[in-house]
């Protein structure tokens, strides 16, 4: 029986499984951000954060515990140099994946995985305080003077009564006379 063993195997045998996470997360701490399918972010999401959480106390007897997982002494030089200073405050969490849709080959869910503390992107948004709005409506775009000039003109030109009983109509500009303005025009003429 196998109760509570539930890490995934992802189809390889044990030696092959942690050469691949101990490379996965080399990489990961190395570049920062890697690109790989759902089920290994995951797994290697369980593998690294450990050692990460173990790069906050640089002790001798630490960097050797993490030397036995990474195999790699560039990426415990990163880790215990750059990664744990960002990573102090932050009480764990500190990988994200990010689904980026699926494989053409094989139809497998991919995604990136990142150090939370190196996307400068989300950083920045995260920074503000505020998200902007999107803009849900389009407006009017700016007016050029002269249309700004002509449009005042007509609207004040439109009815000016001389009299009480009798108005006198100016007639639009040309330039002004609007698609509303033509089928109220239509409107008022008796079709012959």
């Amino acid at each position: 029986m196998r109760h509570q063993k539930k890490f995934n195997h992802l189809g390889r045998k044990s030696a092959h499984r942690k050469a691949m996470l101990s490379n996965m997360a080399a990489s990961l701490i190395i570049h920062k951000r890697i690109h790989t399918t759902v089920a290994k972010a995951k797994a290697l999401r369980i593998f690294v954060e450990p050692l990460i959480t173990k790069s906050k106390e640089d002790t001798t007897h630490s960097r050797r515990t993490v030397f036995s997982y990474l195999q790699s002494k560039e990426a415990v030089t990163e880790l215990f140099r750059e990664i744990s200073k960002k990573i102090m405050d932050r009480p764990g969490g500190y990988t994200r994946i990010l689904k980026t849709g699926n494989r053409f080959g094989d139809n497998a869910e991919m995604c990136l995985i990142e150090l939370v503390d190196y996307n400068e992107a989300m950083l920045s948004v995260k920074d503000d305080g505020k998200v902007k709005a999107t803009r849900r409506r389009r407006s009017g775009g700016k007016k050029k003077e002269g249309e700004d000039t002509v449009s005042k003109v007509a609207e004040k030109a439109v009815v000016e009564p001389k009299a009480k009983h009798t108005a006198e109509v100016v007639q639009k500009p040309a330039e002004v006379v609007t698609p509303e303005v033509q089928e109220e025009a239509a409107e008022e003429k008796p079709e012959v």
